[in-house]
């Protein structure tokens, strides 16, 4: 965190163009301001990449006075105030002061043009992000505390929580989001204002929900931030499969916290991510939201057995179902679904391989049903590990190298990444004498089997097996 004193140092790695920017308006008569973010980064050491300005000029004031200066303009809202324009590399946003009023009923501002910073910058969401730096003079404008919030890592809003949720009920979702990305905390009155509100987040779309949930499970802090949701209650109403971790526990506390331990292992899941060239690079939403849902099966299933232990079966299958539904409520796309879905039905294979240990078969298929995913899985398993006996978590460490070092002997030997069976479609229709049809599809299949059994074969082996199993087909 930096000071004020800082800022003429920090000022030196904005683009030139931002100063060019305030002297042209400056020279037109008009008042213009880095506004947001770009502002709040500079005392956090690091450069927004969005430049957000405002002014006081009205939208078509603003392309006279950049006109012939800005390479190319865009309308990105001009009802709104907005004009977009790129000076050599640098993309920058004009907006009109806004004094809005919201729509009751949605988050859907009534839009009205300002005339006085202080007016535009109460209307925003957080005080970190209602400070301005005017142009060309470089003067901090932070008339609602902004500076001080950053320096307490805390969120708070510019007006009272309840006016500016009630404005806008999605700032309840980005406060929580914040907790995660800046490693911040709440302000208290936040947070009763959350608690008190939460509801209200059911006027938002799912689309911009769903939105600000990624951007929270991909944060630097993702404990934090889904904490933050779970604790207001937002979760109740946009993740309620994760609330519904907090299991009561049982006076003889026979078996874990299921919350606490799946914020763990979401924490050790993004702790296992590779670098851009890895293979799967930080930050990664597919694993962190596994993760964070591999157990949302538990409460359904969660059973107290004669012997007092508690038992969770199929909890896998019940939670690969129970993400599935969440994601497609959340208008999450399709092959996003698939991969969180099959990495939750997938995240107790592991378990026994060490206690009984596994063929070669077995190791196949557990390559072959992962698929693409395996790397994160590899990584899903190992951060599924949260217990406190030191030995235990040995055991299971040495057992998960163990079959990770199986799995590379075996591709030394074979194309496992891709088992394919030994002939193909045209082969199998060739050696059986068969046109296109389901016969083609079961031999297949029964090929594919024989190959993830007993590893590859030569032609003149599969042929022969081909055969034989023909042969015994009604």
């Amino acid at each position: 965190m930096h000071e004020l004193t800082d800022l003429p140092r920090l000022l030196t790695g904005l683009p030139k163009a931002v100063l060019e920017l305030g002297e042209l308006f400056s020279a037109a008569g008009f008042e213009i301001a880095l506004v947001g973010g770009p502002v709040r980064d500079l005392f956090l050491g690091r450069i927004s990449p969005d430049l957000d300005f405002t002014t006081n000029a009205r939208p078509d004031d603003t392309l006279k006075v950049i006109e012939g200066w800005a390479d190319a303009t865009w309308d990105v809202g001009r009802e709104f105030g907005t004009i977009a324009f790129r000076r050599g590399k640098d993309q920058f946003e004009v907006t009109t002061y806004r004094a809005d009023a919201y729509d009751g009923d949605s988050r859907k501002p009534i839009v009205a043009f300002g005339d006085r910073l202080e007016e535009d910058l109460i209307r925003r969401d957080f005080t970190m992000n209602a400070m301005a730096l005017r142009l060309p003079s470089l003067e901090l404008v932070d008339p609602y505390g902004g500076l001080d919030d950053l320096r307490a890592s805390r969120v708070m809003t510019p007006s009272t929580p309840a006016v500016s949720f009630t404005d806008d009920p999605l700032r309840m979702m980005r406060a929580a989001r914040f907790t995660s990305q800046l490693g911040v905390e709440l302000a208290p009155e936040v947070e009763r204002a959350m608690k008190d509100m939460a509801g209200e987040i059911n006027r938002i779309s799912r689309e911009r929900v769903r939105d600000e949930i990624i951007k929270t499970i991909i944060g630097a802090y993702p404990r934090a931030g889904v904490d933050a949701l779970v604790r207001t209650g937002l979760a109740d109403h946009v993740l309620p499969e994760v609330s519904a971790l907090q299991l009561e526990t049982d006076e003889h506390h026979r078996h874990k916290d299921v919350y606490q331990h799946s914020l763990q292992v979401l924490e050790q899941a993004a702790d296992l991510e590779s670098d851009s060239d890895g293979p799967v690079p930080a930050p990664d939403f597919v694993l962190r939201f596994a993760a964070l849902m591999h157990d949302v099966g538990k409460p359904a299933t969660r059973k107290f057995e004669p012997s007092g232990a508690v038992s969770f079966r199929h909890h896998d299958m019940v939670g690969a179902k129970l993400t599935k539904k969440r994601m497609r409520e959340l208008r999450f796309d399709n092959e996003s679904i698939k991969d969180v879905a099959r990495l939750v039905e997938l995240h107790m294979r592991f378990y026994g391989y060490g206690d009984a240990g596994w063929t070669d078969s077995a190791v196949r298929r557990y390559v072959n049903d992962a698929g693409p995913l395996l790397e994160r899985l590899h990584r899903l398993t190992r951060s599924d590990v949260t217990t406190r006996n030191r030995r235990k978590a040995e055991r299971l460490a040495f057992a998960y190298d163990d079959l990770e070092q199986r799995i590379q002997t075996l591709r030394e030997q074979e194309e496992l990444d891709a088992v394919r069976p030994d002939l193909d479609g045209e082969q199998i229709m060739e050696i059986l004498g068969i046109k296109p049809g389901p016969e083609v599809g079961k031999a297949y299949k029964f090929l594919l089997e024989h190959r993830l059994d007993h590893g590859p074969v030569d032609y003149d082996q599969a042929a022969a097996l081909l055969k034989e199993w023909w042969s015994q087909q009604s």
